[in-house]
């Protein structure tokens, strides 16, 4: 296969009939899928002829929205989705980034993008993008389904059907304007110059300058990194996703792309379920969710609620986790509950494709253990280098960097900091190989298994000494009582600050840490919160708690 569409024109051959997605309400077909894919990609081809720029894509957490990207896809071009409820000037830094020639938005999304846009045409240098309505262009008319229960979507033409497991029904589509054969050669001869390695998404990440940066994956890069998960998570035709993650996050693409590549289903939870275990546990059964692949934070946060306390899980048999380190007292809980599950550790960041490297949890975890990040996929090449170029030495701390296949093809618009990040490898002196450097630091065991050590921009020099403040947040997440914490470093007054969740007071995990901690990592402030702030990804928001 040479692109995710093949993927798609595959499965829909299989399995035309069986939902691909579904939310609460409502599911899509693969068939569907692919209609609305192509004729958006036939709209798109009409309208903006061929080449190779990207469009955005502000289009709602729902089923019918990875059909949009695809869309954009058989335009031959790379997506980049976006997120509407983004702060505006956030979204402004993307768009000028990007300088999209064309922009998809929902009806739900679209006042808000055209808004956006207004504002930023006012500035010399940027060329207004043509806005089109992503349920127009589809092309599908809506139809009421037979059922007087049922729901009209708010958003014209979403082309759904009803889902096996809803009471309430929802819309059905049909195709009003099937792409004519003027259409079907333009596709045609987009598709003869696609090359694996041509763009398939951006999806913008934080800079460390403030400005977003864009990176570009390869329809190359997602499957390789498709394949090595399906092999080590085992996903089946069988199974089904349960989506957490936002559809422009970058965790996302495994629940994307895995129902293309294998006939597997994914189900979309509702944000708010996150903060109901109940209400989530209700769903993902009656859904039947047999695999996730959840960031460390909602697993935290459903352990801290109450989770398995009175409903449990009844399908869910494969589950990864990533984006932060899991406290090996919450993953207990899990293991308790599920004692049947495969879980996974998995680490990487965005610009090698969600990941590279995994651990299979084969045991049960003791309260204060710290999980190694394990070994890389099959096609992956993920090794150590020290200060000075070299390899260090079994138990020596160096970088994380990533050779291979996955690798990003660069930050789209940004030559300097893609010259920056992606070097050559120093340690391979028989020919020019391309590798990323995480700016993470790790070390390897004498079984060869890959421990996470901090960031290297975490390490700080605090009254004289380096402190890796990773290491002071692993002590304190072994602390009974302690639900998740989060330090910062305030370098104006040289202070440690650590804020945390739980039913610790502050005097016992200040007296926690002492005993654990030379003085000069206690952290001097110790505040508790009710919730600690994140951003979408699940990540904690460090911009926030500075402002605390």
């Amino acid at each position: 296969m040479k692109n995710v569409l093949e993927w798609l024109e595959a499965t829909v051959e299989k399995y035309p009939d069986k939902p691909a997605f579904s939310d609460t309400e409502c599911s899509i077909t693969f068939a569907q899928v692919y209609d609305i894919a192509r004729n958006t990609g036939a709209y798109l081809v009409e309208q903006l002829g061929v080449d190779r720029t990207p469009v955005a894509v502000f289009a709602g957490r729902k089923m019918v929205t990875p059909a949009y990207f695809l869309g954009v896809v058989y335009a031959g071009r790379p997506y980049a989705p976006i997120d509407a409820s983004l702060p505006d000037k956030r979204i402004e830094k993307i768009l000028e980034n990007l300088c999209p020639r064309a922009i998809v938005a929902d009806m739900e999304s679209l006042e808000h993008v055209e808004s956006i846009v207004d504002e930023l045409a006012k500035a010399e240098g940027f060329d207004r993008p043509q806005i089109f309505i992503a349920e127009d262009i589809s092309r599908f008319e809506q139809v009421a389904c037979a059922d007087s229960n049922c729901k009209i979507s708010e958003s014209a033409g979403d082309a759904v059907t009803d889902s096996e497991n809803d009471t309430d029904g929802g819309v059905v589509a049909s195709c009003a304007g099937k792409t004519d054969d003027s259409s079907l050669e333009k596709l045609a001869t987009v598709r003869r110059h696609m090359s694996m390695t041509d763009p398939l998404y951006i999806i913008y990440t934080s800079g460390s300058t403030g400005n977003p940066k864009g990176v570009m994956t390869s329809h190359l890069s997602l499957m390789t990194y498709i394949n090595a998960y399906c092999d080590v998570m085992h996903i089946e035709e069988s199974d089904v996703l349960g989506n957490q993650s936002p559809l422009d996050y970058i965790a996302a693409i495994r629940d994307i792309y895995l129902p293309l590549k294998t006939g597997c289903s994914t189900a979309i939870i509702p944000k708010e379920y996150f903060m109901e275990p109940n209400a989530l546990f209700d769903y993902m059964n009656d859904k039947k969710v047999s695999s996730v692949g959840w960031s460390v934070s909602a697993f935290t946060i459903l352990t801290s609620l109450g989770a398995f306390e009175e409903v449990g899980l009844k399908s869910l048999r494969k589950i990864c986790f990533s984006g932060s380190v899991m406290p090996c007292r919450v993953l207990q809980k899990w293991q308790e509950n599920l004692p049947e599950a495969h879980f996974v550790n998995q680490y990487g960041p965005t610009e090698a494709t969600a990941s590279c490297t995994y651990y299979s949890v084969d045991h049960t975890v003791e309260d204060d253990e710290v999980l190694p990040i394990g070994k890389a996929y099959d096609n992956y090449r993920v090794f150590l280098i020290d200060e000075h170029g070299n390899e260090p030495a079994v138990g020596e701390q160096g970088e994380i960097c990533v050779c291979g296949p996955i690798l990003a093809l660069g930050y789209y618009n940004d030559p300097e900091r893609t010259a920056a990040a992606f070097t050559l490898n120093p340690l391979n002196r028989a020919y020019p190989e391309r590798m990323y450097r995480t700016g993470d630091y790790g070390r390897r065991d004498e079984d060869g298994i890959l421990h996470f050590c901090g960031r290297m921009d975490r390490q700080i020099k605090h009254m004289g000494h380096r402190v890796e403040l990773d290491e002071v947040e692993r002590t304190a997440n072994v602390v009974e009582g302690v639900a998740e914490s989060c330090v910062i470093y305030n370098k104006a007054k040289e202070v440690l600050i650590l804020f945390y969740t739980g039913d610790c007071d502050r005097r016992s995990l200040a007296l926690a840490l002492r005993d654990e901690l030379p003085g000069f990592m206690v952290p001097r402030k110790i505040k508790k919160l009710e919730q600690l702030p994140k951003l979408p990804n699940g990540k904690y928001d460090m911009k926030k708690l500075e402002e605390m």
